[in-house]
């Protein structure tokens, strides 16, 4: 699974992992994705979306 957000299209951001000595190592912040039934149009599909898209109402999710 790609960590995108079919939305948004947020992906993974990469910075450094540092130590108290200043060892440096690579790391990367994820972004927080739910799977989702959402309604498009008139069918019901499971996409990948952020929770920032599902808070902000950019998806009406489908019901059971």
């Amino acid at each position: 699974m790609a960590k995108i957000c079919e939305v948004c299209g947020k992906t993974p951001v990469f910075g450094n992992r540092i130590s108290h000595a200043h060892n440096v190592s690579s790391r990367r912040w994820l972004p927080n994705l739910q799977r989702v039934r959402v309604k498009i149009g008139k069918t019901v599909r499971r996409i990948n979306v952020c929770t920032r898209c599902i808070r902000s109402g950019k998806v009406k999710k489908a019901a059971r």
